[in-house]
């Protein structure tokens, strides 16, 4: 997993749950059009479809990005 430095004190950046549309799961980082948050952990395992590409995550950000961006960086995978 990426290090990422994790602001305490941040209002906007923070860890969540989603759901990650992603051909590879080698990817640390991903765009926020990728990422779609839920409410819990199993929210996020309940919609996990390998078929679709759809796989669990517990994610922080969004964070922008140097590309202008938002981007969420990938905590773990909950798979």
């Amino acid at each position: 997993m990426p290090n990422v430095i994790i602001d305490p004190d941040s209002r906007s950046l923070t860890e969540r749950f989603a759901l990650i549309r992603s051909p590879k799961r080698s990817r640390t980082r991903f765009p926020a059009g990728c990422v779609t948050l839920v409410e819990d952990e199993a929210a996020a395992r309940a919609g996990a479809n390998p078929e679709q590409r759809l796989h669990p995550a517990l994610v922080y950000g969004p964070s922008p990005s140097s590309e202008g961006q938002q981007v969420y960086y990938l905590m773990r995978w909950l798979t």
